[in-house]
């Protein structure tokens, strides 16, 4: 795993520029599957529930999916995150965030599966949301990874996923700041 991160900027899926890392807060680089994803979409969900908690830590979310822009805005257009298309893999490569049939063959991601599912057939049904695609782009096999980034550019603190649902919880990201992180 990388022990830092050299300056880069990123663009959104709307066109804003993120740099990475940033010089007056820490940033969460969270790798994700693919643009519908429900087993993401149920994780993203609850890190918007808890957004202003992760805000007041000095933190900014930046969210990665191996799928387009264009396909992306179909299904995270109501995240105030910074969502970062990246179809060709540069940044997971890059990060060595890998992809596997574990990912969904583990048990461990069989209960979020389900919930995932479930949630996002009820917002297709009630909210007017998308189907999550039958084959979407850069497959079903990604694993999430988790990077928590200084200003300065050096890992605080990464997680490779061992399978589809296996993330920081907001709780476990909060608990990565260092105690004498000032917030700006």
């Amino acid at each position: 795993m990388l022990s830092t991160v050299s300056a880069r900027v990123l663009t959104t899926i709307e066109g804003v520029e993120v740099p990475i890392p940033d010089p007056d807060r820490l940033i969460h680089l969270q790798f994700r599957r693919f643009a519908g994803c429900p087993v993401c979409s149920l994780h993203l969900r609850s890190i918007v529930s808890r957004h202003r908690e992760i805000i007041g830590a000095g933190i900014t979310e930046v969210v990665v999916f191996h799928s387009s822009a264009m396909e992306l805005r179909k299904y995270t257009a109501d995240l105030p995150l910074h969502v970062i298309a990246d179809p060709d893999h540069v940044l997971y490569r890059e990060f060595g965030v890998e992809s596997g049939a574990q990912a969904l063959l583990d048990p461990h991601a069989w209960s979020a599966i389900a919930r995932g599912v479930t949630q996002e057939l009820r917002a297709v049904r009630y909210e007017a949301r998308p189907m999550p695609p039958r084959n979407p782009e850069g497959g079903r096999f990604g694993l999430p990874a988790d990077y928590l980034i200084a200003s300065d550019g050096k890992v605080l603190a990464a997680k490779h996923g061992a399978h589809a649902d296996d993330q920081w919880s907001v709780d476990e990201l909060l608990t990565q700041v260092p105690a004498e992180r000032t917030v700006r």
